[in-house]
């Protein structure tokens, strides 16, 4: 019926349905009925902050996951920077990342006092380049904070290694990357510790900001619950200086109705990328999405490579199909840390993929015929 109803409007002789980057509306209609219920419930139950689905979603992500203790807290930056905070990083540390993510990620890191160490990135993957990390490291190093940049995991194998050949810790930020896997493993549950984020457009997103922070460790799961709660474990006892930044118990619900869809929605988005690969991959001008053999793909955003981006963003605004440009300008090229003391030319793969990727729309209710549409107008 969708898929008729497409045809019909596109095929009128009235202006065109615009192709949005992601459809929240079509998710939302998909389980209209399951969400209207459990965000009724928590009304009637009157229980808004810390209520029983916020405790019944934390452990149903660790078992999803398969780690022993996740937090929920109020957004993917604050599970960046509660996470440095419980595992002790502060003044003076240095953390190795990437340059070429959301500043979130660095800007936790900042927050915290440490210093974010830049590391290029592997130009397949997009994620953190494994080979340059270890001339990085010094006696201020401790930890390794690799993103898996639109949905693919990081190299995590070599990126252990390291960590355990020089006593770091290993944070995963898994904003873009729920539902992914690495060598069988979810992430999330690789390192010591895991940053979720439930930002609207995510695989598992709530109707506002959410995040969560997963880890095998005992000591880093009490001081994270202590840190979202005013650093507190009895009401008005206060142990360590911490933040306002529970997971609201509403958002909870929903996240917990998604998360029973977000298996088979990361499924629908990989038949998506294998479609547009499909239609795209004979185009010498763009290079689509590379996914190593060793993981599963979660594919946040489809994101292709192209020399000259311009032309093609042009075409596809009059099109009306939606795209944007994850990241337009590498951190360290950003002037809020001018202070670090990188220069443009310094990490050449983050410059080059600034000026190249281009993200298509992507979300499980993607049509075929639209997904041949935005294709066609690229191909032409």
């Amino acid at each position: 019926m969708q898929s008729e109803l497409y045809k019909r409007k596109r095929g009128s002789q009235f202006n065109l349905m615009p192709i949005p980057l992601i459809d929240l509306k079509a998710q939302y209609r998909s389980i209209k009925q399951e969400l209207d219920e459990a965000i009724q419930r928590v009304i009637d139950e009157a229980r808004f902050v810390l209520g029983p689905d916020v405790t019944a979603f934390e452990q149903e992500m660790g078992l999803y996951l398969g780690v022993k203790y996740s937090v929920g807290v109020s957004s993917g930056t604050d599970a960046l920077e509660i996470s440095l905070l419980a595992l002790g990083i502060g003044e003076g540390d240095e953390i190795i990342t990437t340059p070429f993510t959301f500043i979130a990620t660095a800007e936790a890191i900042y927050n915290t006092g440490a210093k974010p160490v830049f590391v290029d990135i592997d130009p397949k993957t997009f994620c953190l380049n494994t080979a340059l990390i270890e001339e990085k490291i010094t006696k201020n190093t401790r930890a390794i904070l690799p993103v898996h940049l639109y949905g693919h995991p990081a190299e995590m194998g070599e990126i252990l290694d390291l960590a355990n050949k020089h006593n770091l810790k290993v944070i995963e930020d898994c904003a873009q990357s729920l539902g992914a896997e690495y060598k069988g493993n979810k992430v999330g549950s690789i390192g010591h510790v895991g940053c979720l984020s439930f930002f609207p457009g995510k695989n598992l997103g709530c109707f506002g900001d959410g995040g969560m922070v997963a880890t095998n460790d005992e000591r880093v799961y009490e001081m994270a619950k202590m840190l979202r709660h005013h650093g507190s474990k009895k009401k008005y006892y206060h142990s360590v200086s911490g933040f306002n930044s529970r997971l609201d118990t509403l958002q909870a619900a929903i996240l917990r109705v998604k998360l029973k869809y977000l298996d088979e929605w990361n499924k629908k988005r990989r038949e998506k990328a294998a479609l547009y690969k499909e239609m795209l991959c004979a185009n010498g001008l763009i290079g689509v999405p590379y996914v190593s053999q060793e993981v599963i793909h979660s594919f946040n955003y489809y994101t292709v490579r192209i020399k000259d981006r311009t032309e093609f963003q042009q075409r596809l605004k009059q099109a009306e199909i939606g795209n944007m440009v994850y990241y337009p300008l590498s951190l360290h090229l950003q002037e809020v840390y001018q202070g670090l003391g990188y220069n443009r030319g310094d990490f050449l793969e983050a410059e080059k993929a600034q000026e190249e990727v281009l993200s298509l729309p992507m979300f499980a209710e993607l049509l075929p015929e639209q997904i041949k549409e935005i294709s066609g107008v690229l191909n032409k």
